[in-house]
């Protein structure tokens, strides 16, 4: 819940208070999509009938262009209209905007029809599988970023090039640099937490000018909500601010921008399922099964953990981002981390970066996981050293290309999310493929304009 009801939203409207309601979903890329509406019509009309916006909406690249090769959106078929509807349960006000309220909508067709290729309605599927066994899943997500000193269409018109970092050096746990950044992450929590998310601690990280800040884990579908709204406003904040900040898996040849995904299962009567004292590591038969499966699906699913040519970038050796298809207890080097005791015990998937979209990264997990409890799968013995030089792992996709090629062939990624989620997300892979194998880049200019 985030804390305005729809009632309490209609009193603001009455008085004034609130003019504006925002109606948003996230889109394959992960970012908020929609409209904003007058308070007084989405209280009168779209609280209980949803907004209609373009079925393109999810079938574009980055740049908003039309692609083809999308079965639910085309030239051929009109680009007609997809309808949002409003999940009361997500609205909240939007203390960094003055007068507005927002709410996460659920995409269905005019039919009525849910667009099963939706972001939140994938994630939906894998959470009824999970129900239909009893269970629900607990999720919190770390974003990391970096804070620029120019806002944003500033860094745009330079190209994104010589910006200059809100700190000069690794500034991981530091107070003295992070403070220099305190007035903009201050005016970012407080305004998430009038937001109805839950802010914990912020800290430093290892590149210059970046940050985490994290949140309180809750419900799967409550924390992907609340990631997206998180997101969205960080980056609005800061060019309030007169800054920028970036969420993307590599900005430099340093640290990359992680997204760390921490896991548990709990039962109907609320009791966490991964623990169980009387077994090794405190860890439960569903505990072992899950990160098998997890495990045993990886590459198949990293297309839903690593969605960007970028993302691949941030898999390097001893650079904190992993390599390799591992897990240990509370180790850093490994893929898996399992990590907390007792009712907090749970796992940390470290694969994704802060350019993930956070609805698929979450469903793949679950799928994932759920492949592994089924199947009765057996974990190895977990990775007590330095994952990075172990000999004999398999590894994660080296580049998107691969990540779309294992996806397509894997039957788990059918099996969980149907052939047309995966048609449509193998075609978003193919057609960033193809806009990058068609770029000139910086570094082939200043290798190959005079010396070949």
């Amino acid at each position: 819940m985030s804390g305005l009801a729809l009632a309490d939203l209609e009193r603001l409207v009455a008085a004034g208070d609130v003019d504006t309601v925002i109606v948003a979903f996230t889109d394959m890329q992960g970012r908020l999509a929609g409209k904003r509406v007058a308070g007084g019509f989405f209280v009168d009309e779209v609280a209980a009938g949803g907004a209609d916006c373009c079925n393109y909406l999810l079938a574009v690249d980055v740049d908003m262009n039309t692609v083809p090769g999308y079965a639910m959106s085309s030239w051929d078929t009109g680009y007609g209209d997809m309808v949002m509807v409003p999940d009361l349960s997500t609205l909240r006000l939007v203390p960094w905007l003055p007068g507005t309220a927002l709410v996460i909508a659920d995409l269905t067709w005019t039919d009525g029809r849910p667009v099963v290729a939706s972001p939140r309605s994938i994630l939906r599927r894998q959470l009824d599988r999970l129900a239909a066994r009893g269970l629900s899943a607990d999720v919190a997500t770390e974003l990391e970023f970096m804070v620029f000193d120019e806002p944003y269409r500033q860094a745009w018109a330079s190209g994104y090039r010589g910006l200059t970092p809100a700190s000069d050096y690794n500034i991981d746990y530091a107070m003295l640099a992070s403070s220099r950044m305190e007035p903009l992450l201050r005016d970012i929590r407080l305004g998430m937490q009038g937001a109805g998310l839950r802010p914990e601690t912020v800290k430093g990280e290892c590149n210059r000018g970046q940050q985490e800040i994290g949140f309180r884990y809750d419900e799967a579908l409550v924390t992907c909500d609340n990631h997206a709204v998180y997101k969205n406003g960080a980056k609005e904040i800061a060019d309030q601010h007169g800054k920028s900040l970036t969420f993307m898996a590599k900005y430099d040849e340093r640290e990359g921008n992680s997204c760390h995904i921490h896991l548990s299962l709990r039962d109907a009567d609320g009791t966490a399922v991964f623990a169980d004292d009387s077994r090794p590591h405190g860890m439960s038969d569903t505990l072992r099964g899950f990160i098998a499966g997890l495990l045993a699906t990886m590459r198949d699913l990293t297309l839903f953990y690593a969605p960007n040519i970028n993302s691949y970038k941030r898999f390097a050796d001893g650079s904190f981002a992993p390599t390799a298809l591992a897990w240990g207890l509370d180790n850093r080097t490994c893929a898996l981390r399992v990590v907390g005791h007792g009712r907090n015990l749970r796992v940390e998937c470290r694969v994704a970066g802060g350019d993930v979209n956070q609805y698929l990264a979450v469903a793949a997990m679950i799928a994932g996981g759920l492949y592994g409890v089924e199947r009765g799968l057996q974990p190895p013995e977990p990775s007590a050293g330095n994952a990075y030089q172990t000999a004999g792992l398999q590894r994660l996709p080296a580049t998107l290309a691969d990540a779309a090629a294992a996806f397509q062939a894997s039957g788990v990624a059918s099996e969980a999310f149907g052939d047309d989620v995966v048609a449509h997300y193998l075609n978003y892979a193919r057609v960033e493929v193809a806009a990058f194998n068609a770029a000139v880049t910086d570094w082939e200019r200043m290798r190959g304009f005079e010396r070949l």
